[in-house]
Parts: C-alpha cells; structure tokens; sequence
C-alpha cells in the first residue's frame, strides 16, 4: 500500500456566480468499485445542499439546525450506496457579507482507493461549503 499525502485547499472570496451555484474542487482514484466516486459523491452533496438550504436566504438563528441536516442527509446518502468506506463530512455557512474564508486540509492516506471531495454553493444571501473524506475499509 502506497501512502501518499493529500492536500485539498479551498479558498474562497467574493466573486459574482449565480444563486443555487456549486463549485467541486477534488482528488481520487479511479471510476472502479472499491474507488472514492467523486463524481457521485459530489452529485450527494448538491443534492442535500439544495435539499435543505436551496431556496433559504440566510439566517444565523438557523445554521445550526442546516448545518447538522445537510451532514446528516449526506451521510444517510452514502451509506445508502453501499461502498465500503468510512466517511468523515463537514460542512460550513456563512453570509455573504464580502469577508473571506480560506479553509486547508490535509490527509495521508492510500491515493489509489481513498478521495475527497469540495463543493462550494452559494444563493444570493450565503455560501455553503461542504466537504466529504472517504478512506476504504
């Protein structure tokens, strides 16, 4: 088993895109079973956000309650397509309010089979910022 060190940066200022939009920053394997599917992990995480924050327009007495959901329906999500990875999410909101926010993570892991995958969604009034680790069992 190769270890490799991963590094995954999202970096995040203010900039014009449209409400509802999501942006993927990522790093995996392959398509192959057994492999982090970035490409369906990240479909997981539009869904959910869109789910739960998609025509909300920002509110600080209710991140809490978003924040948790939007973990919690992502993980019931993947535990739904049956992979054999352990997953770690996380997931941040804020106003749109010209501040900036730079996030880093760094993980050593096995390059070939685990991943990770960013993905930054924005409406009019909020980012939300999620992101998903799956390292396989």
């Amino acid at each position: 088993v190769i270890l490799l060190l991963n590094r995954l940066i999202v970096t995040m200022t203010s900039h014009h895109s449209a409400p509802g939009d999501a942006q993927a920053v990522s790093h995996a394997g392959s398509m192959a079973d057994g492999v982090f599917n970035v490409d369906e992990v990240s479909k997981v995480i539009k869904e959910c956000v869109e789910n739960v924050i998609g025509g909300s327009t920002y509110s600080h007495a209710s991140v809490s309650e978003w924040t948790a959901q939007i973990v919690e329906h992502i993980l019931q999500s993947l535990a739904k397509l049956s992979k054999t990875f352990k997953y770690v999410v996380t997931t941040v909101i804020m106003q749109k309010n010209g501040t900036g926010l730079h996030t880093a993570s760094s993980c050593f892991w096995d390059n070939n089979t685990d991943g990770s995958c960013s993905i930054r969604w924005e409406n009019k009034s909020m980012y939300c910022i999620v992101s998903v680790f799956g390292m396989a069992l």
